[in-house]
């Protein structure tokens, strides 16, 4: 494409995005911040994605591509599923590591919720999240982790419940890290359905 500078490919723009979206939140998000966050002008973010909303949407659309492959890398990562599930929750909330950003974050997300377009792609993160806690749940009872006839499903549906809250009550209270706050929950959520050894992260 004319305009495009050579080694700049849009996956360091999104990238940018998310840094911006964390530090500066709705107010301060604008295609010349994320043009400057790489050293770009802002007319080739433009040529690139046509608007705010346009790299909006290519970052949720890149979101919703790449979890089933976060879920896989941690996977390979870990020697056992309920350790990968603690470091996937923790790694899939790793851009809102401070409080300020999980709050600059989270006023995305409610955007997100009022735009079709961009409801229908956090609603695929979501899903595909799932899956992937269901899947290495299923994977901890095959193995013996996790006691036998316990629902994945249903277990996965906590888990995730749990992580959304988790963050919520960390932004609040900020007591230790995101990561530590969700390792000791998700572990809380599993202890009913073990018999009180696992791997930690």
């Amino acid at each position: 494409m004319a305009g495009r500078p050579r080694g700049v490919d849009d996956d360091v723009i999104l990238r940018a995005a998310v840094e911006v979206i964390g530090r500066e939140g709705p107010a301060g998000f604008t295609l010349a911040a994320v043009a400057a966050e790489v050293g770009l002008v802002a007319g080739t973010v433009v040529q690139r994605f046509g608007s705010k909303r346009g790299l909006l949407l290519a970052l949720a659309e890149r979101s919703a591509r790449d979890t089933g492959a976060l879920a896989a890398r941690v996977r390979a990562e870990h020697g056992s599923a309920l350790a990968a599930l603690t470091a996937l929750a923790v790694r899939a909330t790793g851009a809102l590591d401070a409080p300020d950003r999980y709050a600059n974050h989270l006023a995305f997300l409610c955007a997100d919720l009022a735009d079709p377009e961009l409801h229908a792609h956090a609603l695929a993160v979501h899903r595909a999240q799932g899956a992937a806690y269901r899947d290495l749940l299923a994977e901890a009872v095959a193995t013996g982790e996790l006691r036998a006839g316990t629902d994945p499903g249903a277990l996965a549906a906590t888990v995730q419940t749990m992580v959304a809250g988790a963050g919520l009550t960390w932004a609040l209270d900020r007591e230790g890290t995101l990561a530590q706050r969700l390792g000791r929950e998700i572990a809380a959520a599993l202890a009913p359905h073990t018999d009180g050894q696992r791997e930690d992260v």
